[in-house]
């Protein structure tokens, strides 16, 4: 009982070493910084102006450009805004076992650098403030898919990591939102081009999460998490999640050219990046190694963002 989620989400004080909440303590910035995961808000912005640039297009429907421009801007701040107090929330609720593994020892929480209390208080401050400056200054849907996101990655993503290696498909959904709240802040509405987009993110999570998955099993399985099948479905679970979805990711991402009108530029580019996303995907599924898995992680972080700046690039 100990272990489960629950418990120790209602436990917002000592776990461990944890120093009490109003211990005095030296709490950088940078720790707070941290707190937010930079690193994958970058991502996560990308994705964002990738579906308000897409949805811009020029029209008497649509506002003047530079309110456009003005509204990407607080689209962005107030996206950034949300993923920072997720990501500090979810470091909250699973600081006992981040403090169990290697990779995620040094979290912010997880070493005691920041108290529990603060990161909880920190991340539903900084959650609240984008989602209301969402609604405020850009519209209500984005405000809805921002808190959805969160809601869905907290409460059901999360506990779910140490329940079922099914996961990663549930914590996709949440994963793929932001080109839709970019495209709702351009347009006030979500049309089918925009689902194109969410797909495109949705079907790139899984090789990019299936290489951490691996490098990082022994940690996993440390903390108590089922990333990965156990027996004999862990070999084909990782070729299914590597392989075959990148492969389907390259008929997917010939999509858009349809969608978005692109020239032939943009066919011959978006099939020569899948095929080499492929060829990753499909060393790793076969060497089934670290090195192999660090080298997918690496082409899938240089693949999202290239791929959606060729769509931007190239629409017509």
């Amino acid at each position: 009982m100990a272990n489960e989620p629950h418990i120790a989400i209602l436990d917002t004080g000592a776990v461990g070493a944890y120093p009490d909440c109003a211990t005095r303590r030296q709490e950088s910035i940078g720790d707070y910084w941290a707190l937010t995961k930079p690193e994958v808000n970058f991502l996560i912005l990308i994705a964002t102006f990738a579906g308000f640039y897409l949805a811009r297009t020029p029209g008497r429907t649509l506002p003047p450009a530079g309110f456009q421009t003005l509204r990407m801007i607080c689209t962005l701040v107030g996206t950034l805004l949300v993923a920072s107090g997720t990501a500090a929330l979810n470091q909250f609720l699973e600081r006992s076992f981040d403090a169990q593994m290697r990779r995620t020892a040094r979290r912010p929480v997880a070493s005691g650098r920041v108290a529990p209390c603060h990161a909880l208080w920190f991340g539903i401050a900084v959650s609240l403030a984008g989602a209301l400056f969402l609604a405020v200054t850009v519209n209500l849907l984005t405000s809805l898919l921002s808190l959805a996101t969160l809601l869905s990655y907290l409460l059901v993503y999360t506990p779910l990591k140490r329940k079922t290696a099914l996961c990663t498909f549930t914590g996709a959904f949440p994963g793929a939102v932001p080109p839709l709240i970019g495209w709702a802040a351009a347009r006030g509405r979500l049309d089918w081009e925009a689902w194109i987009l969410f797909a495109l993110v949705f079907l790139w999570q899984f090789p990019h999460f299936i290489a951490i998955a691996w490098m990082y099993r022994q940690d996993y399985a440390r903390a108590g998490y089922h990333v990965l099948p156990a027996g004999r479905w862990r070999g084909r679970a990782v070729t299914w999640q590597s392989a075959a979805v990148s492969l389907l990711l390259v008929a997917v991402s010939l999509i858009p050219a349809v969608a978005f009108k692109s020239s032939l530029i943009y066919s011959v580019g978006a099939v020569l990046l899948g095929l080499i996303f492929f060829y990753y995907s499909a060393r790793f599924a076969y060497e089934k190694s670290n090195a192999s898995a660090r080298g997918l992680l690496a082409a899938s972080i240089i693949y999202l963002p290239l791929i959606l700046v060729l769509i931007m690039l190239n629409k017509q």
